[in-house]
């Protein structure tokens, strides 16, 4: 199972679209900074973009 839920996921951004270039873009600054929202163990997935969907779930990354 995938987690988070894209599902849940979409109820926050609204689309999928939107969803992709949040993600990819926070993916991109994790690995160029090593800056992360959450501890390192407080994270599920082992990579990058695993995390960023995670954030997002979490309400950590904001759109203007």
């Amino acid at each position: 199972m995938i987690y988070p839920s894209i599902d849940k996921l979409l109820n926050q951004v609204g689309s999928k679209y939107l969803l992709v270039n949040i993600v990819a873009r926070r993916a991109q600054e994790m690995k160029e900074t090593d800056h992360y929202q959450m501890k390192e163990n407080e994270y599920v997935s082992k990579k990058e973009i695993g995390k960023a969907l995670e954030e997002v779930s979490k309400d950590l990354i904001h759109m203007k």
